[in-house]
């Protein structure tokens, strides 16, 4: 979570009250079955990325492509989404692809109805029901950008309060059923959370049905790893399923193009493209 997600107080305040706890955590193998259909061979990027509100455009992606960074997160839609996005298009995902740019596709749908993240909330009633409707605009929207079946994409979930049940379980349900969808639609499942909340509840759940198999952890270190500082169990998520965010409001300059981006550490799926 960046303050691309939340206002920058709003971030702190969250982080504040989310803390750094430690949990155990449910891994790629607990996952329901993918569809019987065939699936593309899972594409991996394992190095560095970053993520930033908006696409930036060709030229700076160019500019940036000096090996430091080898794969960028875009947000592809989502209701809460927070920046609107004019480089994103098919075009721009296929000529940073040409460039050598691996590409993360982040969702950022409903909301958890007790976090402080987002306008638009998950509803007990209806989480069912929204999370496969969310699920097939993502598909749709990864789809009209040329990342193809068999890409991953991230549902990015904010911080909130896990202790409350009934807004736990609504966000569990919600989120089962748009990665249920993904799969059915031959997507692969990921989450984007904080490891002492949205992470926290995928990792704490005791039914691992149509749980994420790829977790993207917050956890704001300062670094660059996805296996020193892994706070879930050991053989949780392996098999190039994860990504940390461990550097956010990073303001970088490279090649004449200054961008403020958080910093990954990825060894996970990134997009099909070309």
């Amino acid at each position: 979570m960046s303050s691309h997600r939340q206002s920058k107080k709003r971030r702190y305040v969250t982080w504040g009250v989310a803390g750094a706890a430690v949990v155990a955590g449910a891994g790629i193998a607990a996952q329901t079955s993918m569809a019987a259909t065939a699936w593309p061979a899972q594409k991996t990027f394992t190095g560095r990325a970053f993520d930033t509100c908006a696409a930036p455009s060709l030229a700076a992606m160019k500019a940036w492509n000096t090996g430091f960074y080898g794969a960028a997160a875009v947000y592809i839609g989502g209701r809460n989404r927070g920046c609107a996005q004019p480089n994103l298009t098919a075009s721009w995902v296929k000529s940073v692809s040409a460039v050598g740019w691996k590409l993360v596709p982040l969702y950022v749908g409903s909301q958890p109805p007790c976090g402080s993240g987002g306008s638009v909330k998950i509803s007990a009633a209806t989480a069912a029901s929204v999370g496969k409707t969310e699920a097939d605009d993502a598909v749709s929207k990864a789809a009209a950008l040329g990342m193809k079946a068999g890409s991953p994409i991230y549902l990015d979930m904010e911080a909130y309060d896990t202790t409350n049940t009934s807004c736990n379980n609504a966000v569990l349900t919600y989120v089962r059923a748009f990665d249920k969808e993904l799969r059915a639609k031959t997507y692969r499942a990921g989450l984007y959370g904080f490891t002492s909340s949205s992470a926290k509840a995928i990792a704490n759940a005791t039914d691992k049905t149509d749980l994420p198999g790829n977790l993207w952890y917050a956890l704001w270190d300062k670094q660059n790893t996805t296996t020193a500082d892994w706070p879930f169990g050991s053989t949780q998520f392996t098999g190039h399923s994860r990504a940390h965010q461990y550097l956010v409001n990073s303001k970088e300059t490279r090649g004449g193009y200054t961008i403020t981006v958080d910093r990954d550490a990825w060894d996970a799926p990134v997009a099909i493209t070309g």
